[in-house]
């Protein structure tokens, strides 16, 4: 168990907010959302993707398609991620977060990403009851960003290669789908370690509301994210206009389509809403991988006509930042459609 003392000080610094939660009721319509079944993702075996029988490839590609138009989620084994590596790295991540808060909080560990709560909540719709280090992939060879942490340094390089080759792989089948070469793509988009994240998160045990978020409901910013997460459970995503539990795969990886896949492929693939619970009896880790491009990217509809006017990822990201600070929330593709 964590010492209470690495723990941020989410109660007290949100007690109105977290007070509203405990005694809010559950709307009519948050109800009618809810299916307490815990459903599978789709399970993808990437073994067939990499091998050279042609057949079992365009199969498993046609099973990638498909998940990513039909869930926007899917769950991927035999993807090539050494297990030792995602255990190491699970290893490393639980003693970074036993650190003290007022440590983790003020002494700059990994390029000073730290992050806790919702700093813009003003309700309990947009409160996030978790903390997290939010790592630009340039920066993770940096020695200077990991302090007394040094081992986690040789294993973050690790994942983070394997995240990137795996994304690379996962993005071409995407991209060929739509009729495109990754070559033609990657002239317009680039996806490097300069532009990608890694997102190292805890969510304490929170025994005040089984309503209060992990993380609040949203999209991801980006093409893609490759979550890696424990067996506590608690991740939900909205399929047929219900919120349906993701049942925990201690074999699998899970892979999300960001906004900007649908918007490139022209709403074929889906960017779906998800959120964490928190859980109120044990901790949850989790770690993800989130292929960003470059700000001065220029996402446009690969199909014509287009349902999104084109703009670049930094004119996104200002809309976003933007929303998050006048309203407590994300509108995302939303702001692009056209009229």
């Amino acid at each position: 168990m964590v010492a209470f003392e690495s723990t941020p000080p989410l109660a007290q610094h949100y007690t109105k907010i977290v007070h509203d939660r405990v005694h809010q009721k559950i709307s009519c319509d948050q109800n009618s959302r809810i299916d307490d079944g815990c459903q599978e993702l789709p399970v993808i075996d990437l073994a067939g993707l990499m091998g050279d029988d042609e057949d079992a490839r365009v199969k498993c590609a046609s099973q990638i398609a498909a998940a990513s138009s039909e869930w926007g989620f899917f769950q991927i084994v035999n993807h090539g991620v050494n297990p030792d590596l995602i255990k190491q790295l699970r290893k490393e991540q639980i003693e970074l977060f036993k650190t003290p808060f007022s440590r983790k909080s003020s002494c700059g560990l990994l390029n000073n990403s730290y992050r806790w709560g919702s700093p813009s909540a003003t309700t309990p719709d947009n409160f996030s009851w978790s903390e997290a280090f939010h790592i630009p992939l340039i920066k993770i060879s940096d020695q200077s960003c990991y302090g007394e942490f040094t081992s986690l340094r040789e294993v973050l390089i690790g994942y983070a290669a394997a995240m990137q080759k795996l994304a690379k792989l996962l993005a071409e089948v995407l991209i060929k789908n739509l009729g495109q070469k990754l070559g033609d793509f990657e002239e317009t988009i680039k996806c490097d370690e300069t532009t990608c994240f890694l997102r190292l998160n805890r969510y304490p045990a929170c025994p005040l509301s089984a309503e209060i978020f992990g993380l609040v409901p949203h999209t991801d910013s980006d093409f893609l994210t490759i979550l890696n997460q424990d067996e506590v459970g608690g991740l939900q995503l909205i399929k047929d206009s219900k919120w349906v539990a993701v049942k925990p795969n201690k074999d699998a990886l899970i892979v999300n389509i960001g906004d900007l896949f649908q918007a490139w492929s022209n709403n074929l693939y889906k960017s779906v809403e998800h959120k964490v619970m928190a859980n109120p009896n044990v901790e949850r880790f989790s770690v993800a991988y989130f292929l960003c491009p470059s700000y001065e990217s220029l996402i446009k509809s690969c199909k014509q006509p287009s349902l999104y006017t084109n703009f670049t990822f930094a004119e996104y990201r200002a809309k976003v930042q933007e929303d998050a600070r006048l309203f407590g929330r994300k509108f995302g593709l939303s702001r692009f459609l056209r009229s």
